[in-house]
């Protein structure tokens, strides 16, 4: 079995020692396995060895008032309802969607989210956004995530496309680095700091999972050249070998 708390502190450890450290850390859901009170106290406390700010947002392991509890002083963090939230103070606006359902593992939204959502982002059709939301809105070809993916995608996608500033939805949920273009942007699942979903494509696979390479997604914005996304794998590999 993997050690995910000490995945996490590798991670933690990982950004820190990066050349150029990043001005904000997006975790896209799943801080917890079960959902429960101490697991979430654990998590609070690797992550405050962060020396960069980050925003969270539950997923479909999440319990999301036991998450709003123990992460009470992320005032970010809407004191009833869903998590849903938008940040305006970053060269990006980051705007978060909580696609969890509680008892389920499969993502939607209802009716008030989605009007929440076309007015947050009516509100500003000029600046660069992040969508962020625990379940990809597409079929991975991974049979047995598929039908837990964020289901009602058409009814969002229109949404989506009114809004031509979005760079990119920013997803986790599937433990596996994707990129997709969708509504009229891209959608990037970011990979896991512990275990990976196993790739099989088959009708019939078997569902599992492998200990394979922790990585985490770097997002580096330029005003000029936009949104350029990078796998970032951690922990300690041969090299660096001669460039030329």
């Amino acid at each position: 079995m993997s050690d995910s708390n000490r995945k996490l502190l590798d991670a933690v450890g990982h950004l820190h020692a990066l050349d150029r450290r990043p001005d904000l850390v997006l975790l896209t859901g799943d801080l917890a396995d079960e959902g429960l009170a101490e697991e979430y106290a654990i998590a609070l406390e690797l992550l405050g060895q962060l020396r960069i700010p980050y925003y969270v947002i539950p997923g479909n392991h999440d319990d999301r008032e036991q998450l709003r509890a123990v992460f009470s002083d992320h005032r970010y963090l809407p004191r009833k309802g869903p998590l849903h939230y938008c940040i305006d103070a970053h060269a990006v606006r980051i705007v978060a969607l909580d696609t969890s359902i509680p008892g389920k593992h499969h993502g939607a939204v209802d009716s008030s989210g989605l009007r929440w959502l076309v007015d947050t982002l009516q509100a500003d059709l000029e600046t660069p956004t992040l969508l962020l939301m625990h379940h990809p809105p597409f079929l991975s070809g991974i049979s047995y995530l598929d039908g837990c993916r964020y289901l009602e995608d058409e009814t969002l996608s229109a949404v989506i496309r009114s809004s031509s500033n979005i760079e990119a939805v920013l997803c986790g949920h599937v433990h596996r680095s994707m990129v997709r273009r969708w509504a009229g942007t891209v959608v990037i699942a970011c990979p896991s700091t512990t275990t990976e979903i196993a790739l099989r494509l088959g009708d019939q696979s078997e569902p599992a999972s492998y200990l394979g390479p922790p990585a985490c997604m770097l997002h580096l914005w330029n005003p000029r050249h936009g949104l350029v996304s990078h796998t970032s794998y951690i922990g300690q590999y041969p090299g660096p070998y001669p460039f030329f």
